[in-house]
This record gives structure tokens, sequence and C-alpha cells, in this order.
């Protein structure tokens, strides 16, 4: 069918060309590129160039391709690119030298300019115009544009052996704490105190998302993907939406809360929330202290009412020492319905979220965040014993955090505890 449609259209160009009296120069060069391209011309650079800056720019797909005036391949163009913002087929951002620009520098060191008049002339950085006269001069030491155009396109030819592919012993490493739900991020730090001074035991947390999410660069199990946080096939902007809640009597608000907490100086102050499985009745508690990110997850065997809340929750927060007992940050659910008897059971100030504000419990919507990966959404929550809560609990509070310094929870929480026992 391809053949019958690009024989068709050599056809046509041909009669406009004026038959064997046209351009036949041209109308071979152009046969060429359709043969190559199944029936199409290729995309013009631009134009590409303008799709992947509109997807970087946070435009959908297809409000992208209409920006750059496409209709065609950019749906094989972003499943290549794995939805990696800009990871488009070939070099079409600003970040590479073009043609022309080669052509500007190899005018400009003809004329015996200085790099950084050229660089200043073009634009670019004077480390990026050295380099490429470094990289791509000839063996005389001379520079020609077209040269360094063709040397410049060898290098960059895919496909590469990735490094992860191409090391056993850190694609093993890399793949196991995949599977313990460690972040790229988190593996990529952690690498570098695992094996110091190995070079070769080094990977960024941007090549760990690239081999699992990119065409042609996966070179750790796809499977994994569902290891990350999101579990997605693509990488997507997040959305998140607020949940309407009706008011509580004697709730106070998070306006009136001490500046001591806001600054996480001080231990023992908590954000809290629930999350929802199917059906709706089904939930889990969750708890996060604010210095040091120590999780608890309350067991609601009976629902996610009023009543189960404050039993589950007076059992929990007494399990701690007094120090760590200081204030609790809840949304505006009614399952806060009786928390003067929190209050009272437990010692704690219960302070109240502005409706629709979740960032104003950051660290609790971080957790829950994590903990969609043991518990998804549109799943019954109810099925999961107190057993399986206490070690998804500790899983997370083993697992490094950037916002400590690369110390775990709990390592966080024994200092706070060594501390105010010393």
């Amino acid at each position: 069918m391809k053949t019958g449609f690009a024989w068709w259209i050599r056809a046509w160009r041909w009669i406009r060309c004026g038959g064997f009296n046209g351009s036949l120069q041209r109308f071979l060069m152009w046969e060429v590129v359709v043969d190559e391209r199944g029936g199409r011309p290729p995309a013009p650079r631009d134009a590409r160039v303008r799709f992947w800056q509109g997807v970087r720019d946070g435009l959908g797909r297809w409000d992208a391709e209409a920006a750059a005036g496409l209709n065609w391949r950019v749906q094989r163009w972003f499943t290549e690119a794995g939805g990696v913002k800009g990871n488009g087929p070939g070099p079409v951002s600003g970040r590479y030298l073009s043609l022309a620009e080669r052509e500007e520098i190899a005018v400009g060191l003809a004329a015996r300019k200085p790099l950084r008049a050229i660089a200043r002339e073009l634009g670019r950085p004077v480390s990026t115009v050295s380099r490429e006269v470094a990289r791509n001069s000839s063996g005389a030491g001379s520079y020609r544009a077209t040269a360094a155009q063709y040397r410049a396109e060898v290098r960059a030819r895919r496909p590469k052996t990735a490094k992860l592919a191409g090391n056993e012993e850190l694609r093993g490493w890399v793949q196991g704490k995949l599977a313990v739900k460690w972040s790229p991020e988190q593996i990529s730090v952690a690498l570098k105190a695992e094996f110091p001074g190995r070079a070769e035991m080094r990977v960024s947390h941007e090549t760990i998302y690239q081999s699992l999410y990119v065409q042609g660069r996966g070179a750790l199990r796809r499977e994994l993907a569902v290891s990350l946080r999101t579990g997605r096939a693509l990488r997507k902007p997040r959305r998140a939406s607020a949940e309407r809640r009706g008011r509580i009597p004697g709730m106070v608000l998070i306006s009136e809360r001490p500046a001591e907490v806001a600054d996480r100086a001080v231990p023992g102050h908590w954000e809290g929330d629930l999350i929802i499985g199917t059906p709706n009745s089904t939930a889990i508690g969750t708890l996060v202290e604010r210095s040091t990110r120590f999780v608890l997850l309350l067991h609601l065997p009976a629902g996610r009412g009023a009543v189960a809340v404050t039993a589950a929750m007076t059992a929990a927060m007494g399990t701690l020492p007094a120090q760590l007992r200081r204030s609790l940050t809840w949304d505006q659910g009614i399952e806060m319905m009786t928390h003067a008897q929190i209050s009272m059971a437990t010692g704690m100030e219960i302070y109240f979220c502005d409706p629709h504000s979740p960032w104003q419990r950051g660290s609790n919507e971080n957790t829950n965040g994590l903990l969609r990966q043991y518990f998804p959404r549109g799943t019954n929550l109810a099925v999961h014993s107190p057993e399986h809560l206490e070690a998804v609990a500790a899983e997370l509070n083993s697992r490094p955090r950037k916002t400590l310094g690369w110390k775990t929870p709990a390592q966080a929480l024994e200092e706070v505890l060594a501390a105010d026992a010393a």
C-alpha cells in the first residue's frame, strides 16, 4: 500500500516538474526522501523545534502539534520519547549548534576573531564555542563547518549502549532498589555512598527514568515502572484537585497555629489525613511527623467514621512519648468531628487547614502519594491487616529522604529521642 502511494506521489510530482523537461535532479532528490519516509517527506526541522518547545512550555500534545503546524507523526514522536519533555527525535532544541552557527564559527576563526567575540555574536557561552572547536577541528587544526557538522552527527548517532545496559552490576543494584520502591533520585544519591571511588557505579536519576520510559533506552525491566510513585507508562504533569469538606464545630484554624510548628525546629508536630479506597467507606489513616517525616498508619476496619478514627488515633498516639505529642494538623473532614476527644486523650492541640488548601499539609500530602504505591486508588483498603500496615510504615521509615540530608525518618526520630534523653 505504501509503495503504491509513494509511486502516485512521485508521478504527480513528475508532472508538476514538467515531465522530462523539468528539474530531474530536484525530483530525484525528493523521491529518495519519500522512499525513506514511507510516502511522506520529513517534517521540517523548525517545525520539530516548535513542537518540542511547545511541549516544554506546558502545551498538550495536540496543542503543541497545532502550534507547530504539524498534522502527522506527533503521536509516534511522543511515544518514542516516553513522554519526556523535549526528548524528541534528533537534535531539535537550541542546545545544539546548527550548521549555520558552525559556518559563523568557521568565518570568525578565518578572520582570527577571539572565541569570546564569536560566542558573543552567536549568543552562546564561550565554553560552547571552545568545546566545539576542540572537538570538531581536523587533525591539522583547521575548522570547517561541513566537516564539523558531520562529526557532530556521527557522534550523536543512536543507538548507543546505555550505561545501565552495559554494566550488569550497576543495573542489578538499581533494579533491586526500584523493586522496594526507592525513587530514582534516592538511588542515584545512595550509589555514591555505597560505591565510593567507583565512577562506573554512578548513574543520574534522569538516566534511570529514561531507561524505564523511553523507547529504545530500556536497559531496566519495563515492569519496574509500576514501582515508581506514579506507576505511569508515560511521564506527564501531575494534577491534584481539592476536596470540598463540611465545617466542624469548635475547630481552630491553621492561622492560629504557633510559629514553632511552621519552622519544623521542634519535633512532635504531626500532619494527618485519610486515603480512601473502594468502596468509599474503606480508608487508612496517615500521620507524619513534620520534622522527621516519621510515618504512622491507622488501621480502620470499622470504616472511616469519626468514632473509628478517634479510637485508632488515640491508640496510635498513646504509644508515643509526651515530647512527640504536641500538635496535629488535619484537613476539614467529618472524620474529625470528635477532635475534642482526641485532644483530651492525647494532650495534642488540633488545627485545621483552610478549605481547598492541601499544601498546608505538605508533608502529609507527599506521604499519601508515596503510600499509593502500596495502596492503589480504586482498591479495597479494608483487606489490609494491622501487621501489613506496620510493615509498610516501616519500609517508608527506612527509605532515605532528600529533605533529611538523605537520612531515613527512623534515623531522624532516633536522634530526636536520643537528644531528649541526654
